[in-house]
C-alpha cells in the first residue's frame, strides 16, 4: 500500500507540473479582477512572472534531465518525461501570452490613472534631452558592453538577468559584429520621467547605444533573458562538512545548466541562432515574447508612490489576552504568564507576529530565568529579528541550541550567515540533518519557575520571517502543557544527537510516523462508512500529489466518507461524480494572502481531531523532512480551527472548484444568486474575526 501504486489504475492522477501552471492561471485572475485595486493587480502579475521563472528553474530543469539522461518510463499521470516537456511548454505558452495580455490592459487602465508608461519616441526633445544628462550621469557608468567574436567569447549571462543583444556594423572594416549589453538590475527596471509619466529602463538603454559603440553603425537591438536550473541536490554522504558543500554550491548555481531563452519578438533569425548556439541549447528552449520581458517589473510599478491606487496595508491585530497581559521586566507584555493562563492559538497575519512569536524570542533572550532556548530555522529571511534574539541569548549565557536549514532553497545564502553568527556568539548550530531537510517549525523555551523547570513550546505552519508572517496565512501554538513539552525535547534530541525517534505523545513526525498515522485515520474513516456511519475528512494544504495519500483519499470518498479539501497549489486528485457522488469537494483559495496554513481534521468512530503543522500532502514532506503536525486539544484553540475551516468553506469570492476534467471554475460564476449577494470572502471574514476578537 505505501508504494502508492494501490489506486494509480482506477483513477487519473494529475501532473503536478500542469497543476503548478494552472495554479498561476488563478494567480493571474486576481491581476485581472477589477474589483482589486491597479496597483495590486501589478502586484499579482509581478508573483505570477517570479513563481513562473521559479517554475522552470526548478521542476522544468529536472524534467530535462530526465530526457538528457534516456528516462523514457511514464510518471504517475501517464506521461513520460518528453510528453510531459511538451504538455508543460505548450500549458506556459498559453500562460505567457496571458500575462502580456493582462500586462498590456493594466498598463492601459495606468495611463487612465494618471500614470502613463511611455516609449522613448512619446518624449518631447527637452524631456529627452534631460533623461539622456542622467543617462551619462548615472546609467552609462554601471553597463558593460561584450562583444562576440572570435577574440571575445561568448560572455556568462547570469539567471533571470535582462540583455540587449545588439548587432553593430563597424564602415571602416565594412563588417558586422555581435554584442551583449546587460541591463544592471541594481538600478531598477522603472525610470521616472516627471509630470506622473514613467519609462522603462531598457528603452533608455536602447536610445543610448550608440553611446557605448561610438563609432558603429546600430543595425537592431533585441531583448532576452535565460532561466538557469537551480535544482540542486547536495551529495551529503560525500561531504564531510555540509556547510562547505551548500557554499560550494551556491556557486555551482550561477553556472547551472541554461533551461529557457526568452527573446523579444523581431528578433532576427541570426542573433536567434547566435543566443542558441553561445548557450548551447536546441530551438525548443526558445520562447518569444510579444510584449515585454520580466514582467516581475509588476512589483516595481505596485510600488509607485500613489497610494490611492491600491488597497490600505492591513495591519495586524495584538489579541486581547496579550495586550491584558501585565508587564514582564523589560516593560512588555509578559508571553510567559499568557501561555501559563491557557494555550494560544494565532493566525497571521490577520493576528501580530511581533507581538506573539517575535516577542517571545525577545522576553527569552533577556529574561533572567529562561535556561535555555532551542529552535528551527527554515526561512527565516536576511532582516529576520529572531535569530538576532537568538544571538543575544546566547551572548547572556543562555543554552541556545539551533537547528538552521541550509538546505532551504533561495535561502540557503542568508541561512549560512546567520548560521555563523549564531556561531560566532556562542549558540550550538546544527546544520540540518543527513539526507533529510528539517522543515517543521518548532521551539522549546526551558525556564525555571518556583515549581521548577517548565517547558514553554511553539509550534506553527509558517516560518520565523516577520516579512512572509505579513503576507502568509499560517496559524501557530503557544503551550506549557507537558506533553508538548516532552515530545519536543524527544524531537530536538533526536535533531541534535544520536536519539532514535521517541513514541510521541501528542505530535505526529515525519519521516518516521506521519505518514501511518494520516494513512491510519482515513483508512478508520472508510471502514466507519462502510459500516453505515457518517464521518468526515477535511485537509487544508498548499499540495496534494502523494499518489498514496491520492488513493486513500479517492476511496474513502467513494465508499462514503464525506471529504473537503482545500488545495492551495499541486492537486493531483480528481473528483469523479460516477464514484464519489457529491461527497469530494476540492477547492483552491487564492486571493489578498498566500494561503499557507496547513490544517487537518477527522471525524471517525465517534472522535473529532485537529492537527496544524508543516506538512503538505507530498512525498518529499512525508518521507524526506523533518516535520510536525501538531493536535489542537484546547477548546478555545479548536473553536478556532473550526471557525477557520467554516470561513474558509464559505468563501465565494476567493474560491475556485475543481471539475472531474481537471478544470478550475471560480465559485463566484457557479453561485446562486443569493451566494452572490452574500459575497463572502475569507480575507475580509478573518479581519472583521480578529479585530472583533481584539476588542
Amino acid at each position: 500500500m505505501s508504494d502508492g501504486h494501490h489506486g494509480q489504475s482506477r483513477h487519473p492522477v494529475v501532473s503536478r507540473e500542469l497543476s503548478m501552471l494552472a495554479f498561476n492561471a488563478r494567480v493571474l485572475h486576481e491581476a485581472q479582477d477589477q474589483r482589486t485595486l491597479l496597483l495590486d493587480r501589478f502586484r499579482f502579475l509581478s508573483i505570477v512572472s517570479s513563481n513562473v521563472d521559479e517554475f522552470f528553474s526548478v521542476r522544468v530543469s529536472g524534467i530535462r534531465e530526465q530526457i538528457d539522461a534516456g528516462l523514457r518510463v511514464p510518471g504517475a499521470d501517464g506521461r513520460t518525461p518528453l510528453e510531459q516537456m511538451l504538455a508543460i511548454r505548450e500549458s506556459a505558452a498559453l500562460l505567457a501570452v496571458a500575462k502580456q495580455e493582462t500586462w498590456r490592459g493594466l498598463v492601459s487602465e495606468l495611463s487612465a490613472a494618471g500614470v502613463p508608461l511611455v516609449q522613448w519616441t512619446d518624449l518631447e526633445e527637452a524631456v529627452r534631452e534631460r533623461l539622456s544628462a542622467r543617462f551619462t550621469q548615472e546609467i552609462f557608468p554601471v553597463l558593460t558592453p561584450l562583444a562576440v567574436d572570435p577574440g571575445h567569447p561568448f560572455p556568462y549571462v547570469s539567471s533571470l538577468s535582462l540583455s540587449l543583444a545588439v548587432r553593430l556594423n563597424d564602415p571602416e572594416r565594412g563588417a558586422n559584429f555581435f554584442a551583449r549589453v546587460k541591463v544592471p538590475q541594481i538600478l531598477g527596471r522603472i525610470v521616472e520621467v516627471g509630470d506622473g509619466r514613467v519609462l522603462l529602463i531598457e528603452e533608455l538603454i536602447k536610445a543610448h547605444l550608440h553611446e557605448l559603440f561610438a563609432g558603429h553603425e546600430i543595425i537592431d537591438a533585441y531583448l532576452f533573458r535565460i532561466t538557469r536550473d537551480a535544482d540542486f541536490e547536495v551529495e551529503e554522504g560525500e561531504a564531510d562538512d555540509l556547510l562547505a558543500a551548500i557554499e560550494e554550491e551556491l556557486r555551482q548555481r550561477r553556472f547551472g545548466k541554461v533551461i529557457r531563452l526568452e527573446v523579444e519578438a523581431g528578433m532576427s533569425e541570426e542573433v536567434r541562432a547566435l543566443l542558441l548556439a553561445g548557450l548551447s541549447l536546441n530551438a525548443d528552449a526558445l520562447a518569444e515574447v510579444d510584449g515585454v520581458l520580466d514582467l516581475t517589473v509588476g512589483a516595481e510599478i505596485a510600488s509607485l508612490p500613489h497610494p490611492e491606487l491600491r488597497a490600505p496595508t492591513w495591519q495586524p491585530v495584538t489579541p486581547a489576552r496579550i495586550t491584558a497581559a501585565s508587564h514582564a521586566a523589560d516593560g512588555a507584555p509578559d508571553l510567559f504568564e499568557v501561555i501559563r493562563e491557557g494555550d494560544l492559538l494565532m493566525h497571521y497575519p490577520y493576528e501580530s507576529f511581533d507581538a506573539s512569536a517575535e516577542r517571545l524570542f525577545q522576553q527569552a533572550a533577556s529574561d533572567p530565568d529562561v535556561l535555555s532556548i532551542r529552535a528551527t530555522l527554515y526561512r527565516t529571511g536576511a532582516t529576520s529579528s529572531i535569530p538576532g534574539h537568538l544571538i543575544q541569548a546566547a551572548r547572556a549565557g543562555k543554552e541556545v541550541v539551533v537547528l538552521v536549514e541550509l538546505k532551504a532553497r533561495f535561502d540557503e545564502a542568508a541561512n549560512i550567515e546567520w548560521a555563523r553568527r549564531l556561531e560566532e556568539a556562542g549558540a550550538h548550530v546544527i546544520y540540518g540533518m543527513s539526507g533529510l531537510k528539517t522543515h517543521c517549525k518548532a521551539t522549546l523555551i526551558a525556564r525555571r519557575e518556583e515549581g521548577g523547570i517548565r517547558r514553554y513550546v511553539h509550534l506553527s505552519t509558517g516560518n520565523y520571517n516577520p516579512k512572509t508572517a505579513r503576507l502568509y496565512t499560517d496559524i501557530a501554538l503557544f503551550t506549557a502543557e507537558q506533553d508538548f513539552g516532552n515530545d519536543l525535547s524527544a524531537l530536538f534530541n533526536y535533531l541534535t544527537g544520536l536519539s532514535k525517534h521517541a513514541e510521541y505523545q501528542r505530535l505526529l513526525v515525519a519521516p518516521t510516523q506521519l505518514r501511518s498515522a494520516l494513512r491510519q485515520r482515513i483508512l478508520a474513516a472508510t471502514e466507519e462508512a462502510k459500516r453505515g456511519g457518517s464521518p468526515y475528512i477535511a485537509a487544508k494544504v498548499n499540495a496534494l500529489v502523494d499518489v498514496e495519500m491520492i488513493a486513500l483519499l479517492d476511496e474513502a470518498a467513494e465508499h462514503g466518507v464525506r471529504v473537503d479539501l482545500i488545495v492551495r497549489g499541486m492537486c493531483g486528485l480528481l473528483p469523479d461524480p460516477a464514484r464519489h457522488g457529491d461527497r469530494l469537494q476540492i477547492r483552491s483559495i487564492v486571493g489578498e494572502f498566500l494561503e499557507h496554513s496547513r490544517i487537518y481534521h477527522f471525524e471517525y468512530d465517534g472522535r473529532s481531531e485537529w492537527f496544524a503543522g508543516s506538512a503538505d500532502l507530498m512525498d518529499r514532506n512525508l518521507d524526506r523532512r523533518v516535520e510536525a503536525l501538531f493536535p489542537l486539544i484546547n477548546a478555545e484553540s479548536v473553536r478556532r480551527c473550526e471557525e477557520v475551516l467554516e470561513v474558509l468553506l464559505g468563501d465565494v469570492r476567493n474560491s475556485w472548484i475543481l471539475q472531474p476534467d481537471g478544470a478550475w471554475l471560480r465559485l463566484e460564476e457557479m453561485a446562486s444568486s443569493h451566494e452572490k449577494r452574500e459575497m463572502r470572502s475569507a480575507f475580509a471574514d478573518f479581519k472583521r474575526v480578529a479585530s472583533a476578537a481584539a476588542e
